[in-house]
Parts: C-alpha cells; sequence; structure tokens
C-alpha cells in the first residue's frame, strides 16, 4: 500500500465514526491493515465481547527501550450538536481541520501513524511503538488491559508519549479521578406519611449536600506543594446530572446521579473512596432503620491514576528536547499518562490542539498545530535514528 501523508491519514482516521458506544473494529481494521503493508508488526488486545480490540504496533529493532505514543481510538458523539460541516470528514477552513476527533486526538494519531511507518521504512536504531486504546472517553478504562497486553506481545517500552491537546506543551502532571453511579432506593409512601416512608430524592440529597460540604472543607485547606501547581489546587468532588421520583405527593422510590472525584496528585484515591463509601453506608444504616427494603447501590465506572510529575525523567527530558521547550506544566483533567507510569513507564503529555475544542461542536484542530506535530515527529525520528 502507498505511504500516506499524516494528512490523508487524518482523513481516513475522522471518516470512521468511532463513538465510544459502538465498535471501533472498522478503523482497527483499516489501519493493521495500512501498518503491517509497511512492515510494522501489530498486535490487538480485545474486549470482552470482541467488538472492540486497542491495537499495538512495533517499529524497528525488537529489543527493549522503545518510545510509546499513545493514542485513543473513540470519540464521543454529535447528536445534539449543531455542526456547519459534516463532522465525519475533514474540512479545512480559515487555517482549522474541521472534524469529531481532529483534536481529541485522532490528530496526533495520525502523527504517529506516520512516524511509526517512517521508522520501519528507513529504518532507526531504538524502536517506535503505538498504543491506541479503546473507551477512553468512557473513563480511561480500556488502556490497562492494552498496557498488560503490551508488556507480553512486544518488547517493554520505557517512555510514552500520550498525544491528548496539551498545544504541544509538555504536561507532566494531572489529576487523577474516579466516579460512582448511584442509586439511592427508597420506600414509597404518600407525602402525608412522610416519616413512614424513604424519599431516595430527599436522601440522595444528603449524600450531595456531603458532597458541597467536602468541597468547602478542602478548599479552605492551605494547599500542598504538589497541589500548588493546580488549578485548582485541592481535590474536587461534583455531581453533574441527577433524576428521580415519581410524583410530588409520593416519597421517590429511586434517584440517581453520578459522584465525580477529581483527586490531586500527592493524595491517595483509594482513601477518598473509602471516605465516600464509609458516607454512604452511614445513610444506608439510616435509611434501612426507617424500612429495610431501603437501600444505596454504588457502581464505579471509572478510576484513573494521577500523572506524578518526574524531575528529570526520561519521557519529560525527551518531550522538552523535541518541542525546544525546557518549561512544563500540570492540569486537572485526567489521561491513560498516569496508567502507563502505573504500569512502569516514564510518562508525559504532549499532543497538539486545545483541550478546549474536545468535546464541542464544530471539533477543530488549527494547522499550525498539526505542523508543530509533524515537526515533532520529524526530531523524534532524527532521535530514535
Amino acid at each position: 500500500m502507498q505511504a500516506l501523508t499524516s494528512r490523508q491519514v487524518l482523513d481516513r482516521l475522522v471518516a470512521f465514526p468511532t463513538v465510544s458506544r459502538q465498535s471501533n473494529l472498522v478503523l482497527v481494521d483499516w489501519l493493521e491493515g495500512y501498518l503491517a503493508s509497511h512492515g510494522v508488526r501489530c498486535f490487538r488486545h480485545w474486549n470482552e465481547d470482541r467488538q472492540k480490540a486497542a491495537l499495538i504496533a512495533h517499529a524497528g529493532p525488537w529489543v527493549p527501550g522503545a518510545i510509546v505514543l499513545s493514542g485513543h481510538s473513540d470519540v464521543v458523539p454529535v447528536e445534539g450538536q449543531t455542526w456547519t460541516a459534516d463532522p465525519w470528514t475533514v474540512t479545512e477552513r480559515d487555517g482549522r481541520l474541521y472534524g469529531r476527533g481532529t483534536c481529541d486526538m485522532k490528530g496526533f494519531v495520525a502523527l504517529a501513524v506516520g512516524a511509526l511507518v517512517e521508522a520501519q521504512t528507513r529504518g532507526v536504531r531504538r524502536p517506535l511503538q503505538l498504543a491506541l486504546s479503546y473507551d477512553e472517553e468512557l473513563g480511561c478504562t480500556g488502556a490497562p488491559p492494552m498496557i498488560r497486553t503490551m508488556q507480553e506481545v512486544v518488547p517493554k517500552g520505557s517512555a510514552a508519549i500520550i498525544g491528548e491537546p496539551s498545544r504541544m506543551s509538555v504536561i507532566t502532571g494531572h489529576k487523577g479521578g474516579t466516579g460512582y453511579f448511584v442509586h439511592m432506593k427508597g420506600f414509597e409512601v404518600h407525602s402525608s406519611l412522610l416519616p413512614y416512608g424513604v424519599s431516595a430524592i430527599m436522601e440522595g440529597a444528603r449524600l450531595i449536600s456531603w458532597v458541597n460540604d467536602i468541597n468547602a472543607e478542602t478548599r479552605a485547606k492551605p494547599p500542598t506543594p504538589l497541589a500548588a501547581a493546580y488549578d485548582p489546587p485541592f481535590t474536587t468532588l461534583h455531581v453533574g446530572m441527577i433524576e428521580g421520583g415519581t410524583a410530588h405527593n409520593i416519597t421517590a422510590a429511586d434517584c440517581r446521579f453520578a459522584v465525580e472525584f477529581r483527586v490531586v496528585p500527592g493524595e491517595d484515591l483509594a482513601v477518598w473512596e473509602s471516605r465516600f463509601v464509609a458516607r454512604v453506608d452511614s445513610l444506608r444504616a439510616a435509611m434501612q432503620a426507617v424500612r429495610p427494603e431501603a437501600d444505596i447501590l454504588l457502581d464505579r465506572f471509572f478510576g484513573v491514576p494521577a500523572l506524578i510529575s518526574e524531575p528529570e525523567g526520561e519521557a519529560e527530558s525527551l518531550a522538552c528536547r523535541l518541542t525546544g521547550d525546557n518549561s512544563s506544566g500540570v492540569v486537572s483533567y485526567g489521561t491513560e499518562a498516569g496508567q502507563f507510569q502505573e504500569a512502569g513507564y516514564s510518562a508525559v503529555v504532549c499532543g497538539p490542539g486545545d483541550i478546549a475544542q474536545a468535546h464541542q461542536p464544530d471539533e477543530y484542530l488549527e494547522v499550525t498545530e498539526f505542523e508543530a506535530g509533524q515537526r515533532f515527529m520529524a526530531r523524534l525520528l532524527e532521535t530514535l535514528a
């Protein structure tokens, strides 16, 4: 197959509507075939129902110490958004590349694919790998099993560059996160008999009030040295949606919402989870003292470790050298970088685009950002050669 430019690869990738709720196999099939046609060795990690797969690719000598370029194949939906052009076609206009995923993060993936083909074609002394996950948009759930499979099927890499949009700035730290779906189960009675029932909504409000109290408590404390670099410089808890109830004059049988945690580095995610579960247990006991049928059900839907800055770490040193910028920063959103770090890779975040464009209608990537990414990959290939 004839080699494509990174820009042509981007056109192909965006054309695959790999929304998280759907299979990503059409993209993986095409990409695996394209890379294999240029001698790049490819492997898959399948999800449980084999409707999605992560793609792992290795270019260059079959030795440890590869640089890993990490991205995700899934994108968020476009339903309910107003687009001025087809979201599944890259449209270049006014110096911008419009299309779902151009920024988050098929732009970086296209650049990585171009670099792998070039590395395999011209030869490098140090290998280059691609790690393309699924279900990142559902809470970074696809990366951990992919990373485990990587360590079984390809030589272990040493540094990972996660290409989430950072305007090609080097990001060395980010918050960790977790989230729980909460199902409050009450007991219905007529509202005139309130003390004899359990309102799932009113009891849910107690838990949400606890969330507000915790936010006030953490905000009032002086930030730790690790947390001080973040905005905001403390752990936050959030409830974004809520639903429940049957009628205005009936104590609610059900109430559902989600609680999300964004935890600063230096604080233990497990400790926050245990605090939350302890509050739920206490509230459940009080509810069941009124009606034994009442309950609170928790379903943990994601957990992402923080990325801890590595002063003079390999990934940071490499990314700063390739960008020509010795400064670095931290962000409050989470990525798969912390998962790579947990698995023993030096890791940073560095990719084209602005995170403010992610998930938006008329999502776009600045052409100048894409070109900066091309220069980054060219310098990386020189380093590997």
